[in-house]
């Protein structure tokens, strides 16, 4: 499953929800610093879609706020209906 995320970084906490048109917003506490952010962001997803880690890859947008994250095998495991697709 592929899911597009807008990401803000330096947050008070770590926290995933949805916005309006779709998105995920990941607020995670990490300054987009050295890859702080992202490795913050991986793991807050894996934590809300209750998956390892090791799981959840960054398909585009390493550089950017808007992201595009990918995990593998979840389409049959329940998880858009847990996020609402």
């Amino acid at each position: 499953m592929r899911l597009r995320i807008r990401v803000k970084p330096g947050a008070h906490e770590d926290k995933v929800s949805r916005e309006p048109d779709g998105f995920l917003l990941v607020s995670v506490r990490a300054r987009a610093q050295e890859g702080k952010a992202n490795d913050a962001v991986i793991k807050a997803v894996a934590a809300f879609l209750h998956v390892p880690k090791s799981s959840v890859r960054i398909r585009s947008g390493l550089a950017g706020r808007t992201k595009l994250l990918e995990v593998p095998g979840s389409e049959s495991s329940g998880l858009p209906f847990l996020i609402g697709w």
